[in-house]
């Protein structure tokens, strides 16, 4: 079972392939796709899909995991961020790929055990748990990591 795990953003979005193999979860893949402040909305989600598109194309997973959308104070920065998920899930539908969401509580808890772990914890959890294979630069890389490690544990293997 491969999966892309995916924690949405337009300015930042982290995106990460994992494998389950044998019953042993391993790292693939991860990265973040970055976007110019400068350009505009549309252009910044566009970004973002088009590489994601372009990741599922190469890696052929058999499912998306994203994280549920947390509403924080900025009401306008989340409606965006929920206009690239909605992007970002129909990518993965017309590329006949199935679509997982999991909640920030379920993530924390799949990774670490324990449902109110901070980044570090999670962090830190995630070297212990997989063989990361390159320095992670940004907290949304560990959170796409997160998430599909999540879906991974989350299903059976046939």
């Amino acid at each position: 079972m491969k999966v892309i795990g995916i924690d949405p953003g337009y300015g930042r979005c982290g995106v990460a392939i994992l494998e389950k193999n044998g019953g042993k979860e391993v790292w693939l893949y991860s990265d973040c796709i970055d976007t110019k402040p400068q350009d505009g909305f549309v252009e910044r989600m566009a970004q973002v899909v088009a590489e994601c598109e372009r990741l599922i194309q190469e890696h052929r997973p058999d499912a998306l995991a994203m994280e549920k959308l947390f509403f924080n104070s900025n009401q306008k920065t989340a409606m965006q961020v929920a206009e690239v998920r909605g992007a970002i899930l129909q990518a993965a539908h017309a590329a006949g790929v199935a679509t997982h969401e999991y909640t920030p509580g379920q993530v924390k808890s799949a990774t670490s055990g324990f449902g109110r772990a901070d980044k570090k914890q999670i962090a830190t959890m995630l070297h212990m748990l997989l063989k990361i294979e390159k320095p992670v630069r940004y907290d949304d890389e560990y959170d796409a990591i997160a998430v599909g490690l999540t879906h991974l544990a989350s299903v059976r293997q046939i």
